[in-house]
């Protein structure tokens, strides 16, 4: 029978330097298998489904992958509080908070 999603694997904390790839992890299980979109600030994040270009990609599982941390002096557009957010048609589960972090210069 279906079941509403649940988060079974949450997204921790990194620390990353720049330049460097970096996984925050997101498992999600349910019946049908749940959709997944990362949000960061409160805001949904782009990957390479909405944009070719885009250096994050959502891996299958769920979990988002950054080829390389951007990191420029104009800002750190990665750096930020992101959750997973995974949904069927019965509900939807939100992770933890994790904190992604430029490590400093």
């Amino acid at each position: 029978e279906d079941t509403a999603p649940r988060i079974v694997e949450h997204p921790t904390d990194l620390l990353v330097s720049k330049g460097e790839p970096a996984t925050l992890s997101c498992k999600a299980e349910g019946r049908p298998s749940p959709s997944v979109e990362w949000y960061k600030d409160g805001e949904r994040v782009e990957t390479d489904r909405e944009d070719p270009r885009s250096h994050r990609t959502l891996l299958p599982g769920g979990s988002l992958f950054f080829l390389r941390i951007l990191h420029g002096r104009r800002g750190k557009p990665d750096e930020g509080v992101y959750v997973c957010v995974a949904r069927n048609y019965l509900g939807e589960a939100i992770s933890r908070n994790a904190s992604l972090e430029v490590a400093g210069e």
